[in-house]
C-alpha cells in the first residue's frame, strides 16, 4: 500500500522534468511546510532549477504547477496547488489522501515504517568494548543505547546487523587488575602488599579479592590465575548489567586473541611488505601521511611493544574478513585521534578496503546530576557512577530514552530528578504516557487491547478533517521517512524527537476531544487514529528498546 507523499513525489517529477526540459534528472522531493497554514507538503523545485531554465522562478513555479493541476491522478490526491513568494510551491491534500495513512497503518501495525531499502546488507556495529577491569560507567550505557538503537534502526531498513562486544582483556591495564586485586587480597589476609600507582581502588575490587580467597585459594603467588579469576567475574558483572540493560550482542571478541591467533603479527607483516613502514630510532613507523594522516606513527615502539591502534588494524581486518562491508563503531569521543591511525592502516594493507571503513559514531561523556548538583562517584567503583547505579534509579526505560535524546557528539547532563518525575517535562514519561492514554480509551470503549486494530481496520475515516486530527494524520504519516532518517545518519535522537512531536500531538488531541460520542461513526473514526497513534508510538519506542505501558 503505497503513500500520497511517495505517488505524488512520482507524478510531480513527471510534471517538473516536463516544465524544465533543460534539466531531464531533475527530481520533486515534499518537504512539510514550517507553518502548516501553507499546506501540507512544499517544494523548491522550480527554485533550483529556474536558473538553468533561464526563467524566472514564479514564471516556472505557475506553469509546473498548471502542468500537475491538468493531471487526473495529482487531482486525486490534491485539493489545491498554491504559489508562494518567490516561487515555492505548496499542496494541499485531499482528505481521504491525508486519512489514508490510518489505513495503512492499521492494514500493518507491527510493520508499518519499515522498509526494505537496505535488504541483503550485511552491516556490523560495534559498542561497548568496555576493558573488563571494572563496572560499566554510565559512559558505557550511552554508548550501549546508541549503539543498540542504531543497529535496530539499521534492522528498521531491512539490513542484517550483527552485534559484537570487543573486550579489551590484554595490555598493561589487565595486569594493573591483577595487581591491584591480589593487593587488596593480601590486606584482607593481614598481609602487606604494594598497590600499584595507577591501580583500581573501588569497593569492587575489594569484593573480587573476597570471592579469590573464598572461592580460589589463598595462595596468591599466581598472579595468571587472579588475573584470569576477575576477568571473568568481571565480563560475567558487565554481562548481567547489560541484560538488566536490555542490550544483547550476537558475537563476542577478544583482544587477546587476536596475539594468539597471531593477527597482529599477521598485518604488521602485511604492512612492512606494502612498502608504507619505515624504521626510525629502533622502532617500526607506518607512514600513514601516505593516507591522510597529519604525521607518521608508531608501529612497535623501541621496546618491542606495540601501539595501541596496531591490534585495532588487526581487528578491523577480521571484521572485513568475516564478510562485513560496511561497519560501525560506537565508541567515546576519546578515540577521535585513532581514526585516522586505523583507516591508514587498513588502507597500506592493500586488501581493498574501502577509504572510509569502518564508519564512526563517536559520543561524549554524561554528566550525572541530582538536586542541582553533579553527582561523580558510587560506593562500588569509588570514581564514577556506574550504568547500574543509574538503572536502579531510574529504570532501564528511562536511561535508554535519555542516553539517546540528544546528537551522540553533544555533551549531555543525566536529571536523575527529572528521569524520575512524572510530568510532561520528562520526555520518556511524555512519551509512555500518550501510549497509557490510548489504552484507556480503548478500556473506557470496552476494546480488548488486542482486539482493537481488527476493530478499528474498517472504521470510515472521512470524519477526521480537524485542525487537531489534520495534525496528527500528518506526523504519523512521516514515521518511515523519520526512521529511514534516524538510520541514514546513524542518529537515534532524531527518532526520540519525533516521538516526542507525535506524543504532543496526541495529548492535543485528547485534551481538545472526545473521543466516546454518541456519533457511531465520529466515534469509530476517532477510535481508529488513537489505536494507529498508539501503535506507531510502540514500534518507535521499540526500535529504542524502550517498552510502551498500556498504564502509568
Amino acid at each position: 500500500m503505497t503513500d500520497p507523499k511517495t505517488d505524488l513525489e512520482r507524478l510531480l517529477t513527471g510534471h517538473a522534468r516536463a516544465t524544465m526540459p533543460a534539466q531531464p534528472g531533475v527530481a520533486v522531493t515534499l518537504e512539510r511546510p514550517r507553518d502548516p497554514a501553507h499546506g501540507d507538503f512544499a517544494t523548491n523545485v522550480a527554485l533550483a532549477g529556474a536558473r538553468a531554465q533561464k526563467r524566472n522562478p514564479r514564471e516556472v513555479a505557475q506553469a509546473f504547477a498548471a502542468r500537475a493541476q491538468d493531471d487526473a491522478a495529482v487531482r486525486a490526491l490534491v485539493e489545491s496547488i498554491d504559489i508562494a513568494g518567490p516561487g515555492f510551491v505548496n499542496l494541499r491534500l485531499v482528505p481521504a489522501a491525508r486519512q489514508s495513512v490510518v489505513r495503512r497503518i492499521l492494514a500493518e501495525p507491527g510493520a508499518y515504517g519499515r522498509s526494505a531499502s537496505r535488504a541483503g546488507e550485511r552491516i556490523m556495529v560495534e559498542f561497548v568494548s568496555a576493558n573488563p577491569t571494572g563496572p560499566l560507567h554510565v559512559g558505557h550505557g550511552r554508548q550501549a543505547a546508541l549503539g543498540d538503537a542504531i543497529a535496530s534502526l539499521l534492522e528498521s531498513q531491512g539490513a542484517s546487523v550483527t552485534r559484537e562486544f570487543y573486550y579489551n582483556d590484554a595490555g598493561q591495564q589487565i595486569q594493573n587488575l591483577a595487581i591491584s586485586v591480589r593487593a587488596r587480597a593480601k590486606e584482607i589476609l593481614g598481609e602487606s602488599g604494594d598497590f600499584p600507582e595507577d591501580g583500581y581502588r573501588g569497593e569492587y575490587i575489594r569484593e573480587l579479592a573476597q570471592r579469590y580467597l573464598d572461592e580460589v585459594c589463598h595462595d596468591l603467588s599466581d598472579i595468571e590465575a587472579i588475573r584470569r579469576f576477575a576477568v571473568a567475574e568481571l565480563r560475567a558483572e558487565q554481562d548481567r548489567d547489560l541484560a538488566a540493560f536490555g542490550v544483547r550482542f550476537d558475537h563476542y571478541y577478544l583482544e587477546s586473541s587476536l596475539y594468539a591467533d597471531g593477527r597482529v603479527e599477521a598485518a604488521v607483516a602485511r604492512l612492512v611488505a606494502s612498502g608504507h613502514t619505515y624504521e626510525s630510532e629502533g622502532a617500526l613507523w607506518l607512514r600513514s601521511t601516505d593516507f591522510g594522516d597529519d604525521k607518521d606513527r608508531v608501529m612497535r615502539k623501541s621496546d618491542g611493544g606495540y601501539t595501541y591502534f596496531v591490534p585495532d588494524v588487526a581487528y578491523h581486518v577480521t571484521k572485513w574478513e568475516r564478510g562485513y562491508p560496511r561497519v560501525v563503531n560506537v565508541q567515546g569521543s576519546d578515540h577521535h585521534s585513532t581514526i585516522t591511525r586505523v583507516r591508514a592502516g587498513l588502507q597500506a594493507l592493500g586488501m581493498g578496503i574501502p577509504a572510509g571503513f569502518p564508519d564512526y559514531v563517536l559520543h561524549k561523556m554524561v554528566t550525572v546530576m541530582r538536586g542541582g548538583e553533579e553527582v561523580k562517584i558510587s560506593k562500588r567503583a569509588g570514581s564514577y557512577v556506574t550504568l547500574r547505579d543509574l538503572i536502579d534509579e531510574v529504570g532501564r526505560d528511562a536511561v535508554r530514552f535519555f542516553l539517546v535524546s540528544r546528537k551522540a557528539d553533544s555533551e549531555f547532563a543525566f536529571d536523575i530528578d527529572l528521569a524520575r518525575s512524572q510530568s510532561e517535562d520528562n520526555p520518556v514519561y511524555y512519551v509512555q504516557y500518550a501510549h497509557a492514554r490510548v489504552a484507556s480509551v480503548l478500556r473506557q470503549a470496552g476494546i480488548a487491547r488486542a482486539d482493537a486494530v481488527a476493530r478499528c481496520a474498517g472504521a470510515d475515516l472521512a470524519p477526521l478533517a480537524g485542525s487537531h486530527e489534520r495534525s496528527l494524520l500528518n506526523r504519523l504519516a512521516d514515521y518511515p521517512g523519520e526512521l529511514a532518517a534516524a538510520a541514514r545518519e546513524f542518529a537515534p535522537h532524531q527518532l526520540t524527537f519525533y516521538l516526542k512531536d507525535l506524543a504532543g500531538a496526541f495529548h492535543g488531541y485528547y485534551n481538545a476531544e472526545r473521543f466516546l460520542v454518541d456519533d457511531a461513526t465520529l466515534r469509530d473514526a476517532r477510535l481508529a487514529l488513537a489505536v494507529a497513534t498508539g501503535e506507531v508510538l510502540k514500534n518507535g519506542l521499540a526500535v529504542l528498546g524502550i517498552g510502551a505501558p498500556d498504564e502509568m
